[in-house]
């Protein structure tokens, strides 16, 4: 018996692990992430949200049981595991007409098209998981007027471990909106 709900946006034999964001043509305005979040980040953040149910579940047990101070911390620490997660699921590099933006976990930094120089995929030494080791990989740099550079994807983050055709894209995508925007 077919299910018509599984195959509304694919045919249901075919595997859609590393397909391309579709993307609205007309909207550039919108801040928007050109790939998909990667496995590795979606991971992390499907099991912060799973600690913070324990938490909060945790935390009406003990309110029933009479220990409020207890209860109080339980919902507090809750969603601040929930914030954490969607900010979690929120780092990335972002692009509009208006320039790009690098979102980290804790700062967010935006360059406008017309203060930068350069965008280009560069052989250097990554950090693995955003961990402190660092292996030989590729980076996205982003040179700023002034001689800043900015990394802002790397083949061995959350979103492109064990991916690589799907930072080559992602890469090539971001070139792309830099090439449009820096000379408009």
């Amino acid at each position: 018996m077919p299910l018509p709900f599984l195959t509304a946006d694919r045919a249901f034999d075919v595997q859609a692990d590393d397909v391309a964001l579709p993307f609205d043509d007309h909207d550039h305005d919108r801040w928007r992430r050109p790939y998909r979040p990667g496995p590795w980040r979606v991971g992390a953040a499907a099991l912060l949200l799973l600690f913070a149910s324990f938490v909060l579940i945790a935390g009406m047990i003990i309110a029933f049981a009479g220990a409020l101070s207890g209860a109080a911390v339980c919902m507090v620490l809750g969603p601040a595991v929930i914030v954490a997660a969607l900010r979690l699921l929120r780092i990335g590099t972002w692009v509009s007409r208006h320039g790009i933006r690098r979102v980290a976990f804790f700062s967010t930094t935006t360059v406008p098209w017309n203060r930068t120089t350069a965008l280009r995929t560069v052989q250097q030494p990554v950090r693995w998981l955003g961990m402190p080791r660092t292996v030989q990989g590729q980076a996205l740099m982003l040179e700023h007027r002034g001689g800043a550079q900015l990394a802002l994807l790397t083949d061995h983050d959350g979103d492109f471990l064990s991916r690589l055709e799907a930072f080559d894209r992602a890469a090539d995508s971001i070139e792309a909106w830099g090439a449009e925007y820096r000379t408009a």
